[in-house]
């Protein structure tokens, strides 16, 4: 059974909670307002160094600042299809956009549109694997789990540091 170590990431938008593995992080939430409650758990993984790495480069980013996540990624749980989704995905540059058909063509499989689409829906690590970067094909902003609002201000921020 894999363990995981919960922590709580205290970052410029809001607090974020982070699940760790023995390889690195496995789940990242989306940032909220109000403190969750810290989860009690007991775990022989020590995450403290990737845990403060993870906040400072989140408060980089939040800042304005082009950040390459450094941490590792726990990608196991993923079928092939999705790794190679989430993967391409964590290479598309700060202010650039791709919509969900170009990327069904560059990991060569153009006829998964929808199936990418449902890649980019299992993605546990937001920000850091940014899937806020796959728009559809006219441009519009769809399909993010942290709702449009929030893949509008990312994008935004992210527009505002490649014109710096």
């Amino acid at each position: 059974m894999m363990q995981h170590m919960h922590t709580i990431l205290e970052t410029d938008w809001g607090y974020m909670k982070a699940a760790w593995t023995d390889l690195g992080l496995w789940e990242l939430d989306f940032p909220i307002r109000i403190r969750p409650q810290e989860p009690e758990e007991t775990t022989t993984l020590d995450v403290e160094l990737w845990s403060e790495q993870l906040k400072k480069e989140l408060n980089m980013y939040w800042r304005g600042f082009v950040v390459d996540f450094g941490v590792p990624i726990d990608w196991r749980g993923y079928t092939a299809f999705q790794k190679a989704v989430l993967m391409y995905t964590a290479g598309i540059p700060y202010g650039q956009t791709i919509s969900y058909g170009n990327l069904a063509k560059e990991i060569n499989n153009p006829k998964a549109v929808r199936a990418v689409g449902g890649a980019l829906h299992s993605n546990r690590v937001p920000i850091v694997v940014p899937c806020h970067r796959v728009i559809g094909a006219n441009g519009s902003l769809t399909g993010f789990g942290g709702g449009v609002e929030l893949k509008q201000a990312l994008l935004l921020l992210e527009s505002d540091i490649t014109e710096s």
